[in-house]
């Protein structure tokens, strides 16, 4: 979700000079023992998937650290680790807005909110959900666009695996996306979604323990904090361009008012558009609406489990920036490829000139060149396996995603409604099998983009923001209608459609992020009215249908957890909500 994503495989490989790095044999050793944990965890979940409920939903029977973890490591996939550290290298501190504005407080609003609706309605998918409240033609509508949307996606996280294994370790591509496909469709078929969820906390780990040592060694080997922000500054001073956003150190060292991420010159609407587009739209969009994260809180054992699932999400993700983004910004003056890269963007150059002039470079190779500047061996094998499951635990989210929205959406309820549940459990399991196949193709089509990332950017305003716009006011206006549900969605997607056609054709264009932030809210703009106007001319559903899936129409007792009292305070979610919510102002206080 980036502009610096481009080119996606590692642009400083190539075939003929051998590997960015050159690990050892013992830095295989965690790379095996992590593969073998997975499929090991998967054959363990196998008595939680005997039924199609246990394999597409385990059963709602996991606690809500276990989900929580897994909200956050099924995110922590190819743009969380690549994307974010790139940005980090080339924007700095703003970047820090994707997590602690773009994310964090649509979490909270996830957990706090929108959670006891889609947990209490007992429906088994958010597209499902759709169906309860709109009907037939936005439900399918929803559950054709997710699928084929989870189908892509987890091409461009198989890819980028592969891409990887082959930078690093020299494998083929085709045999790098062969085995981390059988390794994903093993442990879901096996063990179904509580297989998934399980290897996604292990995967978090796993992932930690192999950023965080590069983040301690990067910022030791510049000087620490204050040697980086030294660096940083003399950078500047040496190569930024007068009248450029770069010529001004604070727009790289503090996170407000981001106009050099944002693209907007001035700070006031550089806030803004961070604030609306950005924390607003897009983020809202993405967190309370994305089945690949719901689900994990949807498996939780209660109420109060599932909305405190995003909650505990969201201490980790304050954390998340720092072993991200800070190696990113590392890399920018550290490893001397990316520093020539930034030094030519600084001085006037583009991100495609620059890059083309330093050997085909990108800003996405940062954290590979610092692993290789700055990790010795052993090391680098934690962090070989690191990425390995960052980008395993994104593909593995896609997959139980699509296996589910196809059963229940799609299979259950278009093409065969009264098969037994053995027959949904096959279907469920076919489906994995078919994604995993799918997937290793979409991802030989992932591999022909050169910027892969801007163009799911843009999907994602296109697609993201309006279905928001028609959730929330499904939930919150009773008289929001099935015809205004779909035009509503369909007038959304063209303005966004609009605003990235402008911007492809060279009408209209920012630097930065801010296309992304202008489609996102023309989106949302266009659904709000669209929806209202059509639905103020047709018939609303009857108000008994609506219990459970409008605010207004549920009586309270069906949105609170019956244990809820029994709980401490500090285990209740408007508690811990309330108190992320005031962690992350400091944050963004304390780096301003």
């Amino acid at each position: 979700m980036t502009e610096s994503l481009s080119p996606l495989l590692p642009a400083i490989y190539k075939p003929d000079e051998g590997t960015v790095i050159n690990p050892l044999w013992y830095d295989y050793v965690p790379i095996i023992i992590f593969f073998a944990f997975v499929i090991g965890v998967g054959f363990m979940s196998k008595s939680k998937a005997s039924s199609s409920d246990e394999f597409l939903t385990s059963g709602r029977s996991l606690p809500a650290w276990v989900t929580g973890l897994a909200f956050v490591s099924a995110n922590l996939g190819a743009v969380e680790i690549m994307g974010m550290s790139a940005n980090g290298a080339q924007y700095g501190l703003p970047t820090f807005h994707y997590f602690w504005v773009g994310a964090i407080p649509a979490m909270i609003f996830l957990g706090l909110v929108m959670m006891p609706f889609y947990y209490g309605s007992k429906v088994r998918s958010v597209p499902e959900f759709m169906f309860m409240r709109y009907g037939t033609a936005a439900h399918l509508v929803n559950a054709l666009s997710f699928a084929l949307a989870q189908l892509l996606i987890a091409g461009v996280n198989l890819y980028l695996l592969g891409a990887i294994v082959n930078a690093l370790l020299g494998w083929p591509l085709w045999v790098a996306l062969i085995v981390a496909a059988v390794i994903v469709l093993t442990y879901i078929t096996v063990g179904g979604l509580a297989a998934a969820i399980y290897n996604e906390v292990l995967q978090f780990f796993v992932i930690v323990a192999a950023l965080l040592p590069l983040t301690l060694i990067g910022l030791y080997k510049v000087g620490g904090w204050q040697g980086l922000t030294e660096k940083i500054t003399a950078a500047v001073d040496a190569n930024a361009m007068e009248g450029t956003a770069y010529a001004d150190v604070s727009n790289q060292l503090h996170s407000w008012p981001g106009t050099l991420m944002s693209g907007f010159e001035h700070p006031a609407v550089s806030a803004a558009g961070i604030v609306f587009g950005l924390g607003f739209v897009l983020a809202f969009g993405y967190w309370t609406t994305n089945f690949v994260e719901v689900q994990r809180a949807m498996a939780s054992d209660s109420i109060a489990a599932a909305q405190k699932t995003p909650l505990i999400g969201t201490f980790v993700k304050m954390f998340v920036p720092f072993i991200v983004i800070v190696p990113g910004m590392v890399a920018a003056v550290h490893v001397q490829e990316i520093r020539q890269l930034k030094q030519m963007v600084m001085q006037g150059q583009t991100v495609e000139a620059a890059s083309a002039a330093t050997n085909g470079v990108a800003y996405n190779d940062a954290i590979l060149l610092l692993m290789r500047d700055v990790l010795p061996n052993g090391l680098l094998g934690m962090a070989i396996t690191g990425l390995l499951a960052s980008f395993m635990a994104g593909m593995a989210a896609n997959i139980s995603a699509f296996n589910t929205v196809f059963t229940v959406d799609i299979y259950e309820r278009y093409i065969n409604p009264t098969a037994s549940d053995e027959k949904y459990l096959k279907i469920g399991r076919n489906a994995t099998l078919t994604a995993c196949i799918v997937a290793i193709f979409t991802a030989l089509i992932a591999s022909q983009y050169a910027n892969l990332m801007d163009y799911l950017q843009q999907l994602f305003s296109m697609f993201n923001a309006p279905l928001f716009a028609t959730f929330i006011l499904g939930m919150f206006w009773k008289r929001a209608t099935a015809a205004g549900g779909v035009w509503g969605l369909v007038g959304g997607t063209g303005a966004a459609l609009v605003i990235n056609v402008l911007n492809w054709t060279g009408i209209f264009s920012l630097p930065g992020q801010g296309i992304a932030f202008v489609a996102a809210g023309s989106a949302f703009v266009a659904d709000i009215i669209i929806t209202v106007i059509v639905s103020l001319v047709t018939a609303p559903k009857p108000e008994k249908e609506l219990v459970g899936f409008c605010y207004a129409m549920t009586p309270k007792e069906h949105l609170r957890d019956p244990h809820l009292d029994s709980l401490p305070i500090w285990r209740r979610p408007v508690p811990i909500g309330i108190f992320a919510f005031v962690c992350v102002l400091l944050l963004n206080g304390f780096f301003h």
